[in-house]
């Protein structure tokens, strides 16, 4: 029986984005279900009642949800085509590390930066900014890739942040590749995997929404 895999999700989602790259990478063909992050709807709350967010991946019926958990579950079920995550259990564990930052401190600077409109506010949301990208060029060094000569887990993790780079350093008034060019090069050097580039979504489309997610929030 050949399976069933569905991906509930929304176009400028960083998170389905590495989902999306996953199941790219592994070739697997799935059914996109475009959601109104907005106006939730039954699918998506019914498979996710916890945390009510996409991506959800629904394979033959069963959701999975969380996009660190669920591209870990693509690399398991489908073991013997690109493994997305190391071997070796240490280098695991430590892709797995990073991959957390990623999550953790990567999407908190960012929406500070995005969400921020005073002076003072917007200068230490720059600051942390800056340090944290500081810190993943520390762990880069000069390396192609996190994980080393191959696009990997922590890539694919970090990667789809570049589709916000734009608004983020449009609203925080700011250029990142002053501050952090290996993280930019590093970036150009993701891209020129095929499919990292259709993957990644338009930076002024993506400005556009962040744009109307700020009058939303009284912002603007």
């Amino acid at each position: 029986m050949a399976d069933e895999v569905v991906l509930l999700d929304f176009w400028a989602s960083m998170f389905g984005m590495r989902v999306r790259i996953a199941l790219a990478e592994k070739g697997i063909k799935y059914e996109y279900k475009e959601q109104d992050v907005f106006n939730k709807g039954p699918q998506l709350l019914q498979t996710n009642p916890v945390h009510k967010k996409v991506p959800v991946l629904i394979h033959n019926g069963k959701p999975v949800c969380e996009s660190l958990i669920i591209v870990q579950y693509i690399d398991e079920v489908w073991k013997d085509k690109s493994p997305l995550l190391p071997s070796d259990p240490y280098q695991r564990a430590h892709a797995k590390f990073w991959a957390d930052f990623v999550d953790k401190k990567v999407y908190e600077v960012s929406k500070r930066v995005w969400t921020s409109t005073k002076g003072e506010e917007r200068e230490a949301a720059k600051k942390d900014y800056f340090e944290t990208f500081k810190i993943l060029e520390g762990e880069l060094g000069d390396k192609p890739y996190f994980g080393g000569e191959t696009f990997g887990f922590v890539d694919l993790s970090l990667i789809p942040f570049y589709s916000w780079f734009y608004a983020i350093e449009t609203f925080g008034e700011f250029n990142l590749e002053a501050e952090c060019p290996k993280i930019i090069a590093w970036a150009k050097r993701c891209l020129h995997k095929e499919i990292v580039a259709k993957t990644l979504q338009d930076e002024k489309k993506v400005y556009e929404f962040v744009g109307q997610l700020r009058k939303m929030q009284g912002l603007e």
